[in-house]
């Protein structure tokens, strides 16, 4: 009987396990397409079935490139490159708007082997800024470039050139008109330079939409990747954490590649990507339980949004602390797992 008692005993705490526990197979690519207020009552059965279209999407051009041998690198230019292009996102085309009616655009990447980095910020006219990123990385002895220099150092490196109307949609112009209107009323009620945390950011929920990949590829080398247009109605020259390096995006082959979506302004000041990073070395926690802590001290200061990370070993997470947070991973077999909700 103790024999019996001792298997069913196992057997329920296997159960009792995450799901990402339970799975055996090792991811190669993980991907986000924001975190917010997500909820299934507000979404369409059409919108829903294209943002998972759109994530399945991306999958599958990353999933080619390992495949077929390529880099880790290679693998997220080319995923998030497929997202920067779809409009349903806040990255590329279908970037949100600043408070003076423009998309400005902002990217990293890097290369877990090396620890190279690139990135850039408040670009207008790059169409995917993650190239840009890499080329940063690649061709410059330099980490960041910003504004009208990170333009001019792309055009001189090859990178397609667009017009700013290219970034324009009508949704994102409306969410902004919107984000106008309340931002207004908020600040009316409270003096904004006693409460300068809060003013001009009260209304998030429909400003998260940040774009990000995770990679592992045959050669055992990690890299991360992310994309964004910021917050709708952001403000006189702001920058989130997406192109900062340790905050939004990180990689290194000793730990973890992390890419993270959310409100910025706390990922900066928990240096989030990072924080995983040296839990994972420096206190032997693992990728999902080192995400879930990042995550608990961005909740706790106040601050929501969530994360993807992928482990040499293939072990992946997907923290958030939001409804819902548009995410895919794909094992290296080829299976797709596509979600929205929590």
């Amino acid at each position: 009987m103790k024999g019996r008692f001792g298997i069913l005993f196992l057997l329920a705490a296997f159960f009792a396990l995450p799901v990402a526990a339970q799975q055996k197979a090792s991811y190669v690519l993980v991907i986000h397409g924001g975190a917010g207020t997500i909820l299934k009552k507000n979404m369409t059965p059409e919108k829903e079935a294209a943002y998972k279209s759109s994530l399945k999407k991306a999958l599958e051009t990353g999933y080619k490139v390992l495949q077929s041998g390529g880099s880790s690198l290679d693998a997220v230019e080319a995923t998030v490159r497929v997202l920067e292009d779809d409009s349903l996102f806040n990255a590329g085309k279908g970037a949100v708007f600043t408070h003076e009616g423009r998309n400005e655009l902002d990217a990293a990447i890097m290369n877990g082997k090396t620890k190279a980095a690139g990135a850039v910020a408040g670009v207008t006219t790059i169409r995917n800024p993650v190239s840009a990123a890499r080329a940063v990385m690649e061709k410059s002895e330099h980490v960041m470039m910003v504004g009208p220099g990170a333009e001019k150092f792309a055009k001189e490196a090859g990178l397609q050139i667009v017009d700013p109307s290219y970034f324009r949609t009508e949704t994102r112009w409306q969410d902004l008109q919107r984000a106008i209107r309340e931002d207004s009323l908020a600040a009316a009620k409270s003096n904004a330079y006693t409460n300068p945390v809060k003013f001009g950011i009260k209304n998030r929920d429909y400003k998260f939409g940040t774009v990000g990949a995770v990679a592992l590829d045959q050669q055992g080398n990690l890299a991360a990747a992310t994309s964004t247009g910021g917050m709708t109605n952001k403000k006189y020259g702001r920058i989130g954490d997406s192109p900062i390096i340790g905050a939004g995006t990180y990689a290194n082959n000793e730990t973890a590649a992390i890419s993270c979506t959310g409100w910025g302004e706390f990922y900066i000041r928990n240096v989030v990507a990072y924080d995983l990073s040296a839990l994972m070395e420096y206190k032997g926690l693992s990728v999902q339980q080192a995400g879930n802590a990042v995550i608990k001290k961005v909740g706790n200061m106040g601050g929501d949004g969530g994360l993807i990370a992928l482990d040499r070993k293939g072990n992946m997470t997907m923290s958030f602390n939001t409804e819902g947070m548009y995410r895919g991973a794909v094992t290296k077999d080829g299976k797709i797992e596509v979600e929205i909700y929590k």
